[in-house]
């Protein structure tokens, strides 16, 4: 089945180094919960976070939220025909199961993701919804091992959502940024086939991924 990743995802818990600032000490009060388990989010923690390392990429878990509320509403997905990764940049790797269903609030998604961070996985009736593995994004795609990999991007070659999933086999791997600016890194290139630049502007993760799964549905549905 085609497989989809959110490669280099804003999604983290707060780092040992920003627990102690004041903003994220009072988040964590108001939430209950140590500064050690709650995401770090730029809406609470934004002077906290100046300065860090790869600042531009960090700290919107809102993003993946969408995102992922996107690609498991489609029929693509509902018919058991794509498979879900989301890769963080902290390279970290959650495996989405078949029939999750990803909480429309996003207090309900943040609680969710800190239990997973803590826990590692998300089961019911002995069932995996979710899993949460330490690996970095080469080991994902050789896990994956697709016949090709396909990043969606501001960079590459320009082409478009339609002519992109003309090309999409099932044994084909969307890549799709889950970060709010900036580029793949050339971690992440150097793993991809073909860099294709669907827009000339930055376009958000649940957007392309959006139109990208709609494309393709129809290149198999219609």
């Amino acid at each position: 089945m085609l497989s989809l990743i959110l490669a280099e995802s804003s999604l983290e818990l707060v780092p040992k180094e920003l627990q102690a600032h004041n903003s994220v000490v009072l988040h964590s009060k108001r939430i209950d919960k140590k500064p050690s388990e709650i995401l770090l989010d730029n809406s609470w923690h934004f002077a906290a976070m100046k300065g860090i390392e790869n600042e531009i990429k960090r700290g919107r878990p809102d993003l993946v939220h969408i995102s992922l509320l996107a690609a498991c509403s489609t029929p693509l997905y509902l018919d058991n025909k794509i498979r879900i990764y989301i890769h963080t940049i902290n390279d970290n790797v959650i495996f989405v199961g078949k029939e999750v269903h990803i909480p429309k609030s996003y207090h309900r998604f943040a609680g969710l993701i800190e239990q997973l961070f803590k826990d590692n996985i998300v089961k019911t009736d002995d069932k995996t919804l979710l899993e949460l593995k330490e690996m970095k994004f080469d080991q994902l795609i050789d896990t994956i091992n697709p016949e090709q990999v396909i990043g969606l991007s501001t960079e590459g070659t320009s082409s478009t959502y339609e002519n992109v999933a003309k090309k999409l086999s099932d044994k084909s791997c969307v890549i799709i940024g889950g970060f709010q600016k900036g580029h793949f890194s050339n971690s992440i290139k150097r793993r991809i086939d073909q860099l294709i630049k669907i827009d000339k502007m930055p376009i958000e993760s649940h957007v392309v991924t959006s139109r990208i799964l709609y494309e393709y549905e129809k290149t198999i549905f219609m």
